[in-house]
C-alpha cells in the first residue's frame, strides 16, 4: 500500500482526463471508500467516434457530449467525487502530486493519467494551419466551418470555383473514410438546389492515403468493399500517396510507378488531417518525472498491470499507454486505441488501485476484442464483429450501417443524447439534410474610436 498522512483519512486518487478510460475509471471508484479527483481542461464528456458528424453538421454538439458535472452528479452528491476544471502541466512523482496551469498542486496516493492523444504531423507543424485535425469540439466547429465556408466562395467567386469546391481528406483510418465519404454526401445530396452560380454535386472529394490500402487494420476484404463504397459516392480514393507539403492553395504529394518517384500538386483550400496521432504532452512528463519509456508516437509503456516501472501507484490508460493485452492463451499483443479498450483499462485501474489498498496482487490487463466499424456514409458501412465461439462475423453495405448505427447509439452518455441522435439521424435519413449547417463567426475585437487630435 501507499503512503497516507494520516490513518484515518481516505486515501486519494487523482483521475486525469475524463475521456472514456477516465470516466470508467472515476465510476468505478466512486463507489469505493476513497477520495477521487478527477481533472479535465473541458467541462464535457466527448463521444469522439461521432465528432466526425459534427464537423459535417449532422449532429450538434449537444448531442455527441454532456457535462462531466452532470455524468457525475449521483457521485458527486455521496461526497466522493470532485471534478476540477483545469490543465495538469506536470507531475511531480516523488511527491506524488500533479500541477495545475494555476500552480496548483493536488497531492495523490494513487494517480490514474488518462490524458489521451492529440495530432501528430510527422514533424510538420506547420501544416496544422492549414489542414486541422479532428480532436475536438473546437476542431469539429473549424472544420465545419471550412468545409461549409468553400462552397460559400465558390458561389461568390467563380474564378476559384474549382479549388473551392476541391476537398482534400489525408489519411484513410476510420476518420478520413468518414470524413470523406461525408463531405461527398452533403456535396451531392444536402446541398444541391441551394445555390443558384454552382452545382455542389460538381465538388470532388479526394482521399490519400499512404499504404497500399484504406482501413488498414481491419481485413482486406473489408478495406476493398470500402473503397468500393467511397468510389461509388463520389470519392477519389488515392493509396500509396506521401504528402509532401501543405500550403493555403492546396498539397503535393508524391507516389510511385516502379522505382520512379512521381510527384502531384492538388489544388484545394479545404484540407482535413486524419493520417497521425500522437500522445499527450504529459507522457513526456511522466518520462522526466518517473523515467517511464516511451514508443515512438510518445505514448508511455506501461507494466502488464498498466501501471509505471518503479512507480505502482501511477498506472497510464487509454490512447497516453503502450498497453499490451496479456490472455490467459497466447503470447501478448498490442491494444488499439479504441474507445472499447479505454473503457476496460479504466475499469481494471480503478480495481488494481483497490486491490492495491487491501495489499492484494494487482491484475493484468486483458483485452476484450469486440470487433471494429467503420460508416461510409448512407447505408455504406463494413463491419468486423467478434462472435464467441464462431470467430470473426464480417459484412458490409446497408446492414452493416444499421449495425453500426444502433452500436453508437447505445454507447452514447444518457438517454437525452440518444434521443436527439436517432431523431438527427431519422430526419437526415428520409430527408438528407443537415441542420447543424451553421458558420460561426469568431467575434472581431472593436476598434478603438479616435483620439480627437487636441488643439496646440
Amino acid at each position: 500500500m501507499t503512503r497516507t498522512d494520516s490513518p484515518s483519512r481516505r486515501p486519494r486518487v487523482v483521475v486525469i482526463g475524463c475521456g472514456f478510460g477516465g470516466l470508467e475509471a472515476t465510476r468505478a471508484l466512486a463507489r469505493a471508500d476513497v477520495e477521487v479527483t478527477l481533472v479535465d481542461r473541458t467541462n464535457h464528456h466527448l463521444f469522439q467516434p461521432l465528432l466526425y458528424q459534427v464537423a459535417t453538421a449532422g449532429l450538434s454538439a449537444p448531442a455527441i457530449s454532456a457535462p462531466i458535472r452532470h455524468i457525475l452528479r449521483r457521485e458527486i452528491r455521496r461526497g466522493r467525487v470532485t471534478v476540477l476544471l483545469g490543465e495538469v502541466v506536470d507531475i511531480d512523482a516523488t511527491a506524488q502530486a500533479v500541477v495545475l496551469d494555476d500552480g496548483a498542486r493536488l497531492p495523490y496516493d494513487h494517480l490514474i493519467v488518462a490524458a489521451g492523444a492529440t495530432h501528430s504531423y510527422f514533424g510538420r507543424d506547420d501544416w496544422a494551419t492549414h489542414a486541422p485535425g479532428l480532436k475536438t469540439l473546437a476542431d469539429a466547429f473549424e472544420l465545419r466551418n471550412r468545409v461549409l465556408r468553400a462552397f460559400e466562395q465558390a458561389e461568390r467567386h467563380p474564378e476559384l470555383r474549382e479549388q473551392a469546391l476541391t476537398f482534400a481528406v489525408i489519411g484513410g483510418g476510420p476518420t478520413g473514410v468518414e470524413m470523406a465519404g461525408t463531405i461527398a454526401e452533403i456535396a451531392r445530396h444536402t446541398l444541391p438546389g441551394e445555390f443558384r452560380r454552382i452545382d455542389s454535386r460538381q465538388a470532388r472529394v479526394v482521399l490519400l492515403e499512404g499504404a497500399d490500402r484504406v482501413l488498414t487494420a481491419m481485413p482486406a476484404v473489408l478495406s476493398q468493399k470500402a473503397s468500393e463504397q467511397l468510389v461509388r459516392l463520389g470519392v477519389e480514393v488515392r493509396t500509396g500517396c506521401r504528402v509532401t507539403d501543405i500550403d493555403a492553395e492546396g498539397l503535393s504529394y508524391e507516389t510511385r510507378q516502379g522505382d520512379e518517384v512521381v510527384r502531384h500538386r492538388l489544388d484545394t483550400r479545404t484540407v482535413v488531417w486524419a493520417a497521425g496521432v500522437a500522445a499527450s504532452p504529459l507522457g513526456r512528463c511522466l518520462r522526466e518525472a518517473a523515467g517511464a519509456e516511451l514508443d515512438r508516437a510518445g505514448r508511455v509503456i506501461v507494466q502488464p498491470d498498466l501501471s509505471l516501472a518503479g512507480y505502482p501507484e501511477i498506472q497510464v490508460i487509454g490512447d497516453l499507454a503502450a498497453a499490451m493485452s496479456h490472455p490467459a492463451k497466447g503470447p501478448p499483443t498490442p491494444v488499439p486505441g479504441v474507445s472499447p479498450a479505454a473503457k476496460q483499462m479504466g475499469r481494471l485501474a480503478a480495481a488494481n488501485v483497490l486491490r492495491r489498498l487491501r495489499s492484494e496482487a494487482t491484475r493484468s490487463f486483458r483485452y476484450i476484442d469486440y470487433g471494429a466499424l467503420a460508416t461510409i456514409g448512407r447505408k455504406a458501412a463494413v463491419a468486423d464483429v467478434a462472435v464467441p465461439m464462431l470467430g470473426s462475423l464480417r459484412f458490409s453495405g446497408w446492414a452493416a450501417w444499421v449495425f453500426w448505427l444502433f452500436v453508437h447509439i447505445y454507447f452514447l452518455i444518457g438517454f437525452r443524447n440518444r434521443l436527439m441522435v436517432l431523431t438527427d439521424w431519422a430526419w437526415a435519413y428520409w430527408t438528407f439534410q443537415r441542420h447543424a449547417r451553421v458558420l460561426v463567426e469568431r467575434p472581431t475585437p472593436p476598434t478603438p474610436p479616435a483620439t480627437p487630435a487636441r488643439a496646440s
